[in-house]
């Protein structure tokens, strides 16, 4: 987003008392299940008959315009998603908002996020915190070495819970219908539709030489910063963030043999090829789900990131469309905010950006994207991506 800017030099913080209540709510998840289906029988007279309508998930590998399209479409009134303010005990959202709402003390003024992205946030801010839903309930979801994918499973006692907590969010932000961003969501789209038929997708994706060296420059600045301050690297792993840091995961879609290899590429100090077979990995996985399932692919939306750079009220409005939802000025507000930062340019060789494009050019061009020829040249600056 290019008004939020936060003040140069900022440092990533994660505060002590959340360290200390993250670190009670991992060792008790249990505990926090039985609380949070006590909260929901608290609430049953309020939550009972609120539909669960059209639910919208934000789903793909980081850095590839997922926070600023959840920036944008969570200022839409009809939706509700999670909050800076969610965490840490997210299980228990009535509750812990009612706490909050009455132990803040000030108005907090915004602080650029630990990725050091110009983008700047407070407690209020949309955030990613589905995922610890997710990983009480399938405690295998980010072990590299087991299948990540959800299809047709069932999981009766986690469906009930996460239907209740939808409802919850609903209730607590005033919304009609459910937005979450989840990067790790893109591997559970089957079930997602599963659970809820008429759920809509939004799946980011960006040229993966730009992409990778996102990836790379985010991975770089949280493994020093969670060597400075282990802190970060706690609460990463609680809030079900592995895309990159000390304790990078790579996803795991069904073919042990690649995760493996990622695994052992980046092991080997081989980063460039481990990450553009990751890239390769899940958007390839992606690419054969919706031609599998074509109800899945008609509830799918694919953005490019370039093109939501490059015509960002066009495709808000395309988005909102597709969602059934009223445009209101939200597609002002992205022709007016959304803008590629200089900031930055990857520094690849051109014989790493000539393996990127080998790794990646099949999968790439099943969305669209030609794999240039030996003089691949980029423009001079290119927009990073949250």
């Amino acid at each position: 987003m290019a008004q939020q800017h936060a003040a140069d030099g900022a440092e990533p913080h994660v505060a002590g008392w959340t360290d200390i209540l993250g670190g009670w709510a991992e060792r008790h998840p249990r505990a926090l299940v039985r609380l949070g289906n006590w909260e929901t029988r608290l609430l049953e007279d309020r939550i009972r008959d609120r539909p669960i309508r059209g639910p919208i998930y934000i789903a793909g590998l980081a850095r590839s315009g997922s926070t600023i399209l959840l920036e944008l479409l969570s200022r839409h009134p009809d939706l509700a998603t999670h909050r800076y303010r969610d965490f840490p005990l997210v299980l228990t959202p009535w509750i812990w908002n009612w706490f909050v709402d009455r132990a803040a003390t000030r108005p907090q003024a915004p602080r650029e996020r630990a990725h050091r992205d110009r983008i700047a946030v407070t407690a209020e801010s949309p955030e990613a915190f589905e995922e610890v839903v997710w990983m009480t309930f399938f405690r295998h979801l980010h072990d590299p070495a087991a299948n990540a994918v959800l299809d047709d499973v069932d999981n009766p006692a986690f469906e009930a819970f996460y239907r209740d907590h939808i409802r919850k969010m609903l209730l607590i932000r005033g919304g009609t219908r459910y937005i979450a961003k989840g990067n790790y969501n893109v591997t559970r789209l089957p079930y997602l539709l599963k659970l809820f038929p008429d759920a809509r997708f939004i799946v980011p994706i960006r040229d993966p030489v730009w992409h990778i060296a996102s990836l790379m420059k985010q991975h770089a600045l949280f493994c020093r910063e969670e060597r400075r301050n282990p802190r970060i690297l706690r609460h990463m792993r609680r809030s079900g963030h592995f895309e990159f840091g000390l304790d990078r995961r790579a996803t795991h879609v069904g073919d042990s043999e690649a995760t493996a290899r990622i695994e052992r590429l980046w092991r080997n100090g081989r980063e460039v090829a481990g990450w553009a077979e990751h890239w390769r990995l899940v958007y390839d996985h992606l690419a054969r789900t919706l031609e599998d399932r074509p109800d899945l692919r008609a509830a799918t939306v694919i953005v490019r990131y370039e093109d939501l750079c490059a015509r960002p009220a066009e495709v808000l409005a395309g988005i909102l469309a597709r969602c059934g939802l009223a445009p209101h000025d939200l597609p002002a507000e992205a022709q007016a905010n959304v803008a590629p930062p200089a900031y930055y340019e990857p520094s690849f060789t051109a014989e790493e950006r000539g393996l990127i494009r080998e790794i990646t050019g099949d999968a790439a061009r099943r969305f669209g994207y030609e794999t240039p020829g030996p003089d691949d040249r980029l423009p001079a600056a290119s927009p990073d991506a949250a």
